[in-house]
């Protein structure tokens, strides 16, 4: 445990931070399990609706540094292909 007084309030900084971005990522998680769920049953209407829902949920982990855009852009598009596989 740090002594200096500027130390001790980075560590609590950073448990509220790290909370906070453990949330965001869970949420995210959830929400792709969610597309996926409504995929795997062939639900093309549920997954329709769902879609920009969680393509939202991923672009806001990026805007906030969650994850790398590059990582988002890859997540998309095999959401997107799944998608596209469903409605086929």
């Amino acid at each position: 445990m740090p002594n200096i007084k500027s130390a001790k309030k980075r560590v609590l900084v950073t448990e509220k931070k790290t909370a906070q971005n453990k949330a965001i990522k869970s949420a995210l998680k959830t929400q792709i399990k969610k597309f996926l769920a409504a995929v795997g049953a062939g639900d093309k209407a549920l997954a329709e609706k769902l879609y920009p829902e969680t393509v939202s949920a991923i672009d806001a982990a990026v805007t906030k540094g969650i994850i790398h855009k590059n990582n988002a852009s890859n997540k998309k598009a095999k959401l997107a292909k799944k998608l596209q596989s469903i409605a086929a």
